[in-house]
């Protein structure tokens, strides 16, 4: 059995795009919504169970977009510094996870 992506969307605003653009990564920026801009990172399986149990608000859409959906805005935003931080949309959620 192959692993799983599950995309997190976060929104990108003027000023998460300019912290993009110095880290290198705002090429990965997905044009969303009467031009508001996205980032998504990806969970595996076992991060997605684990971001699930810790944040049970949380969902996961398995019907159509199979991501992760409403999670608490402070959760996106460590999830976000991690990109930052990491320079890579690969590694942002272990690396959130890892403090946890």
């Amino acid at each position: 059995m192959s692993e799983g992506k599950y995309p997190i969307n976060l929104w990108v605003n003027d000023d998460r795009y300019d912290k993009l653009k110095n880290a290198g990564l705002a090429d990965m920026c997905k044009e969303m919504l009467a031009g508001l801009k996205v980032i998504q990172v990806y969970a595996n399986d076992a991060e997605k169970d684990q971001i699930l149990k810790l944040y049970p608000m949380a969902k996961f859409d398995s019907a159509t977009t199979k991501s992760i959906e409403l999670l608490p805005r402070e959760v996106k935003d460590k999830i976000f510094d991690k990109v930052i931080v990491q320079k890579s949309i690969d590694t942002a959620v272990g690396a959130f996870l890892a403090d946890h």
